[in-house]
């Protein structure tokens, strides 16, 4: 038993860090602790979905309120840009103002948001509730995450809460396929939007009731100018790779944008050695296994679309699957996704530790990559379409619920509000840059396919097989770095699980 101050084990030294509290009772444990589980995963359900649900209403809204295929990419950008850029402020926030009020702030306008998208009249209405959305999901999903850091400080009951909750956070968008595709078959676009407010207005209730504050006696102030860098920063990150997806690379609004985020979070990260109240600690992110489940999730983030985005154009487009047919067949991947979490968290990294856990991940979800390249226009789902996606479940179970877990684990309660809005910010920054490269690329290799051939629908079809194909390649090199990465990274043996004994932290390892 290993008795050290949770700050002085992320960095080697620092003060000594304070035990969570508000949501900690009873030696840690909270009595509706369970209960705050399902609100907290309801909500991180909301916002994780809501990335995906509303790609398969775009042909019905578009067709509805009339805008142009150049302007359908806002309503999903708008939405990235607001959420990838405000995370981190987010997560600050929550640490300052107090958990269960910006849990609920955050509910309460993502609700908002999503109602005046669904009674939208215009393009401009739309696009602007789709930012609100992002915005307020950027409020949410940190204070949610950090909310479950306080509650569950049990190791094992940990492993159980987090197993869910990084299976919720890893299949989001799979159920947001299959959701938005029933929604918008059976009930109209629209609902798309509308369906939040029930799941908002259940987390509600729920938080109101089962929540207390959440906030830490020692506050930490807000750190302005690195506020500033990084919020702009990581916007023009996203935007630059948002941009991408219509434009060339050479274009002055993609590469011009990047290079300015670039240049930004190269001064944020400077600014935080510097700053007396620095809004991101480099505690917090130079630990070792913390730092790792960090670019764990960006890596993760950005190949999981190789799965979510072209498997689904692949199953309309060349199996012709309807939309329904299509979410539903993303099932066995989000039932082994879960089942992986939660076995991960509760047996195998309690005993073996992350190091060859998170490796394991990712090279199964370089195998299923690689699998799919195989796929054909004679292709069957059941035969080779189900395989590969089943690994592809297991894999992504097993880098989630694990990465998310250390990433928040040992961490101080005055921390842990930015410390889980790192997490979210891997994620959704690693997805822009992966469907920003993983679109490019696959275009590219469909132009590349038709040239000097007659552009028949057999031909054509063909061209979007080769297309699909690349952007597994690339998924799985993704995957691939990941692997070394991680392996690299992480400790060896079994986590030093955080207990909080009186008004110590105690490691157990």
């Amino acid at each position: 038993m290993e008795h050290t101050p949770a700050s002085a084990e992320s960095t080697g030294s620092g003060p000594r860090s304070a035990p969570p509290t508000g949501a900690a009772h009873a030696g840690g444990r909270h009595e509706h602790r369970w209960l705050i589980l399902a609100v907290i995963g309801i909500a991180q359900l909301m916002v994780v979905l809501d990335a995906t649900i509303v790609n398969i209403a775009l042909p019905s809204a578009q067709a509805d309120l009339g805008f142009s295929d150049g302007n359908r990419q806002w309503i999903v950008t708008a939405y990235a840009l607001a959420f990838g850029s405000l995370l981190l402020l987010g997560g600050r926030i929550a640490d300052l103002v107090g958990r269960k009020a910006v849990f609920l702030v955050g509910l309460a306008g993502f609700a908002a948001a999503s109602a005046l998208g669904g009674a939208a009249t215009s393009f401009g209405m739309l696009v602007v509730a789709r930012a609100l959305q992002g915005a307020f999901g950027a409020l949410l999903a940190p204070a949610a995450l950090s909310l479950l850091t306080t509650t569950f400080t049990d190791p094992k009951e940990r492993a159980k809460a987090f197993g869910i909750y990084g299976a919720i956070a890893g299949v989001g968008g799979a159920v947001g396929l299959l959701l938005g595709g029933v929604l918008t078959e059976y009930l109209d676009w629209r609902w798309c939007l509308y369906v939040n407010l029930i799941f908002a207005v259940v987390a509600m209730i729920g938080g109101a009731r089962l929540l207390h504050g959440g906030r830490p006696a020692d506050r930490p102030r807000l750190d302005v100018p690195g506020t500033v860098l990084v919020t702009v920063g990581l916007f023009c990150i996203v935007y630059g790779f948002s941009n991408a997806e219509t434009h060339a690379w050479g274009d002055v609004l993609t590469w011009g944008f990047l290079l300015a985020g670039g240049a930004l979070l190269i001064v944020f990260a400077w600014w935080q050695t510097r700053a007396p109240h620095p809004l991101l600690p480099l505690r917090v992110v130079l630990d070792r296994d913390r730092g790792a489940s960090y670019l764990a999730m960006f890596i993760a983030g950005a190949g999981m679309f190789g799965v979510f985005l072209f498997l689904t154009y692949y199953l309309q487009q060349v199996l012709r699957y309807s939309p329904v047919s299509t979410g539903v067949a993303f099932l066995p991947l989000v039932a082994c996704m879960i089942a992986s979490s939660i076995f991960t968290t509760n047996v195998l990294v309690p005993r073996y530790g992350a190091k060859p856990i998170v490796p394991l991940g990712m090279i199964l979800a370089a195998a299923a990559m690689v699998w799919l390249t195989a796929l054909d226009a004679e292709s069957t789902y059941a035969a080779h379409v189900m395989p590969p996606t089943l690994v592809q479940g297991i894999g992504m179970g097993l880098i989630f619920a694990t990465a998310m877990n250390l990433a928040t684990s040992g961490i101080a309660a005055h921390d842990a509000g930015v410390a889980s809005a790192m997490v979210n910010t891997s994620q959704q920054v690693g997805g822009s840059i992966g469907t920003a490269l993983l679109n490019t690329l696959a275009t590219t290799a469909a132009a590349n396919y038709l040239v000097g051939k007659e552009p028949t629908p057999q031909v054509k079809a063909q061209a979007a097989i080769e297309s699909y194909a690349t952007a597994y390649w690339w998924s799985a090199a993704f995957f691939a770095i990941g692997f070394v990465v991680t392996l690299v990274l992480y400790r060896p043996g079994p986590p030093r699980h955080l207990a909080v004994v009186g008004e110590s932290a105690v490691h157990v390892g």
